[in-house]
């Protein structure tokens, strides 16, 4: 007999009349692996309600956050990547990004818009890590330079939200030259007396970290993101040294100066436009 009709638990439901929880109806955090109701979890900024585990979002979720209603103008949304090197791994680079784009629903790593935050318009660049693991290729850097461009041009301050593994290795040296393209491009927002801050995320590593996710005016990172170059073997193998536990989180790296302070997802579209207002 089913356990759906035993009387002596007071369970007198019959198997036929046994219904399932709707797929996405509830969200178990991978940290504390609580449940919580999908929903609770979105209203939460996509944090965990019982320790505060920061779950990775892409750029709908960042710009859900932070624009105002979510009302806000993309950049370039259309632009996609080429095949400058012919390249060919275990399939051809192009067939790679067609397959991803169908996948993900994006054309490419990054995604730059402008719109209200509190009231006051601000551009941002959006990282998404599902897209080949967010790496940085021609259209990252080109879009995030043209988004720069869009914000000095109309005296806005930039937003940088970075979550990357690095360089696309598919483009090799025309993804590195991006490195030094999005670098200039923010010399000339300093110049322009306009204000960057970057935020970084789990993860940012790689190029995008010897590059601009760490020129802003103010570096910021979310708890517990891991921030680094290369990773601990390849450290560990260079220095011939055991590096300290946790090295490369957020905390970490604060302590060691190249952070200016750690900011909580629920508490991040206030603090940004106080930075802002304070820099403006």
């Amino acid at each position: 007999m089913s356990w759906f009709v035993r009387k002596d638990k007071g369970i007198q439901t019959p198997t036929e009349m046994k219904r399932e929880a709707p797929d996405g109806l509830w969200y178990q955090c991978p940290n504390c692996k609580k449940a919580m109701h999908t929903r609770e979890h979105k209203l939460n900024a996509y944090t965990c309600v019982h320790c505060n585990y920061h779950e990775k979002i892409g750029s709908d979720a960042y710009f859900s956050i932070l624009f105002d209603d979510h009302q806000f103008t993309e950049l370039d949304e259309n632009m996609t990547s080429g095949d400058p090197l012919n390249f060919t791994d275990t399939k051809p680079y192009p067939s790679r990004v067609k397959t991803t784009m169908a996948k993900t629903g994006l054309k490419d790593a990054v995604r730059t818009a402008y719109g209200p935050v509190n009231g006051s318009i601000v551009t941002m660049a959006v990282m998404d890590f599902n897209f080949i693991g967010g790496s940085m290729g021609s259209v990252v850097g080109e879009k995030i330079a043209r988004a720069i461009d869009y914000a000095i041009k109309n005296r806005t301050p930039f937003l940088m939200i970075s979550r990357s593994g690095g360089a696309r290795m598919m483009e090799a040296g025309f993804s590195l030259m991006q490195m030094a393209k999005t670098s200039a491009k923010l010399a000339l927002l300093s110049q322009a007396k306009l204000p960057y801050v970057s935020l970084l995320t789990d993860p940012t590593t790689g190029g995008v970290t010897a590059s601009y996710a760490m020129l802003g005016d103010f570096n910021i990172a979310e708890p517990e993101a891991l921030i680094g170059f290369a990773g601990p073997r390849v450290i560990r193998e260079t220095i011939g040294k055991d590096l300290p536990k946790g090295f490369q989180s957020a905390e970490f790296v604060l302590d060691h100066g190249f952070l200016d302070f750690i900011v909580d997802r629920k508490d991040l579209k206030d603090k940004l436009s106080s930075l802002f207002a304070m820099l403006v």
